[in-house]
């Protein structure tokens, strides 16, 4: 049975709201604080979460608290200086990929709308310490549930004014309309932003398509509070998580990915690893190199990338600037994926999560997260296999 997650953005969407929505439906806060904790910034900053009501629904509030001494110093940092944060964390290697290649279209959309080099675009209140974990967390949190589809109801993005660090500007702000191009919005409610970048960036990023709820048997429902309590009008996004069912449970258009490739000859090895982070930081989702023999018998390599269609171009342009490739070709291809979950389970060497493949409801197989057993294998100074076989031990007992 497909597992899926539903985004119900009625009164728009912000990190801080999608976190604690998924907190309130079954998210675990210790697990979420281990993850974000791995960024280095415990010293910065403390998570929490408080219930909360807005105008009668009782919703999870997630808190970012600054340090007494960071607290008044508002520090925004630049896309390297958030780069290393992610790469430094024990996040999975795909969370890391999919952080970073959100603050980078983030670091993208504010360089164009500043017309300054990416590098030195500040990223502002996004760069700032709370919306990096509401970044980083969202990719977590929203991983952690392993739906096989996410669909979003439209964006309400609000309406009147914002004040941010530019001044007074129109909702939806420069940076907010940009990430939401193709994606259906409106407006309705009392005046403001509702929708902001940080939520706008999760959103579009994870949901699969956009409008109403599909045929599902709801699990889970969980309600994240925006910080204001307009009357009348509850400040939440909701989260309902299930199985879909019917008709909804087999989509009407088959899953797409789009193939990219190339071959290269002239290109100093050293580069291909580069420029498979490059890859990935614009959206690919796997990328593979093949020994190919080209013509007049040179030795070359034949660059694959697989990518989401609405990434492809960010894809190609990865190519053509950071290879020597001077060509491409590309497909739209159909592709069949097993139903997956993230669990965790408790092993003799400490807990760890498991990615847990279904087909029809049965399990076809187990996989231990790298990062985890690794990390635990480090701990006690044992073998990375034993680790592994421990966790699917514990899986299949459990």
């Amino acid at each position: 049975m497909a597992r899926v997650l539903y985004l119900d953005c009625f009164s728009g969407a912000s990190g801080d709201m999608l976190i604690g929505a998924l907190l309130d439906a079954g998210l675990p806060l210790d697990l979420l604080r281990g993850a974000l904790g791995s960024l280095a910034i415990d010293d910065e900053c403390a998570v929490s979460v408080e219930r909360v009501s807005r105008s009668g629904v009782g919703a999870a509030q997630f808190i970012v608290t600054q340090t007494a001494a960071d607290a008044g110093s508002h520090r925004h940092r630049h896309l390297p200086g958030i780069t290393a944060l992610v790469d430094r964390s024990a996040l999975s290697v795909d969370a890391k990929a999919r952080a970073n290649r959100l603050f980078r279209r983030l670091a993208e959309t504010e360089a164009a709308i500043h017309q300054m080099p990416v590098e030195k675009v500040h990223l502002h209140e996004v760069g700032a310490l709370d919306s990096v974990v509401d970044i980083v967390g969202g990719v977590f949190g929203l991983e952690w549930f392993g739906a096989d589809r996410i669909v979003a109801s439209p964006l309400n993005v609000g309406s009147g004014t914002v004040v941010c660090e530019h001044g007074t500007l129109p909702v939806p702000a420069p940076a907010t309309a940009a990430l939401v191009k193709g994606v259906p919005v409106y407006a309705a409610g009392p005046p403001g932003e509702k929708l902001t970048p940080t939520g706008a960036l999760l959103v579009t990023e994870f949901a699969h398509e956009y409008g109403v709820m599909p045929s599902m048997r709801i699990e889970r429902i969980g309600y994240g509070a925006g910080t204001r309590d307009p009357k009348d009008y509850p400040n939440v996004l909701r989260v309902l998580v299930g199985d879909l069912v019917g008709d909804s449970a087999t989509p009407s258009l088959p899953d797409r990915i789009t193939v990219v490739e190339c071959e290269i000859d002239d290109m100093n090895p050293q580069i291909f690893g580069v420029l498979m982070d490059r890859l990935y930081d614009a959206g690919a989702v796997d990328v593979f190199y093949t020994a190919v023999q080209m013509k007049k018998n040179r030795p070359g390599t034949h660059v694959t990338v697989l990518v989401p269609p609405g990434r492809r171009e960010a894809v190609s342009t990865a190519l053509f600037r950071d290879s020597t490739t001077i060509g491409l070709r590309y497909s739209e291809v159909a592709r069949d994926t097993l139903s997956r979950e993230q669990v965790s389970v408790s092993t003799r060497f400490g807990d760890l999560r498991c990615k847990v493949a279904r087909q029809d409801g049965a399990v076809t197989n187990v996989a231990p997260e790298f990062d985890d057993c690794v990390r635990l294998a480090d701990q006690h100074g044992v073998p990375v296999k034993d680790v592994q076989a421990a966790g699917v031990q514990a899986y299949r007992e459990s």
